[in-house]
């Protein structure tokens, strides 16, 4: 009877591991489940997230490219923009000298500095700023006086007091101008009676 009892719990004992064992598999089918439903959000939140940090790299590398590139470009700027007073004095010289016949040699010299000197920067990029005759451009001209007269149209240069200049495609230097207008018509203006 022994054997018949020991049998008996044996098989109890093993039913009832059996019976327990479903219900720890259901609980795991459940956990897998709701990790199974979190990964693929979690996936997309994290894909997204790496798209976006891509992208704003890509951004980044384009914004540097170009930001090194115009720093190449105009690298030269400040020294340009030194040598406009040696250009301007030296077109002062000529200007004096041209009415002494006595010192046509040096002003021929001095002539021939200016144009190697204006020929190489005009290699490296700096152009004049042509203004007499042309429309007024506040981008370009900076406007020293307005003279009134009726022989030009209104809002051109007439006068330029000191010349411009462009480096590539920036004004390094405004050139100084006089600018049109129309006369105003004073005696078309009526005056107020006096009171007596």
């Amino acid at each position: 009877m022994d054997n018949s009892k020991s049998d008996d719990q044996e098989e109890t004992v093993n039913d009832a591991p059996d019976e327990i064992e479903p219900e720890i598999e259901e609980e795991d089918e459940l956990e897998v489940t709701e990790q199974e439903e979190e990964t693929p959000e979690s996936l997309s939140d994290l894909n997204d997230k790496y798209l976006r940090l891509y992208a704003n790299f890509e951004n980044y590398k384009k914004f540097a490219a170009k930001n090194r590139g115009e720093l190449l470009q105009y690298a030269n700027e400040n020294i340009m923009s030194d040598l406009l007073t040696v250009i301007d004095h030296l077109e002062l010289a000529l200007q004096h000298a041209s009415g002494d016949a006595g010192k046509s040699s040096l002003a021929e010299g001095v002539e021939m500095t200016l144009k190697e000197l204006t020929s190489i920067l005009n290699k490296h990029g700096l152009s004049y700023i042509k203004s007499i005759d042309e429309p007024f451009d506040p981008n370009l001209h900076q406007a020293m006086s307005q003279i009134e007269t009726e022989e030009v149209d209104e809002n051109r240069v007439i006068k330029e007091f000191r010349k411009g200049y462009l480096f590539k495609d920036r004004v390094l230097r405004a050139s100084l101008v006089e600018v049109s207008k129309k006369p105003s018509n004073t005696n078309n203006l009526i005056e107020p009676e006096e009171e007596e």
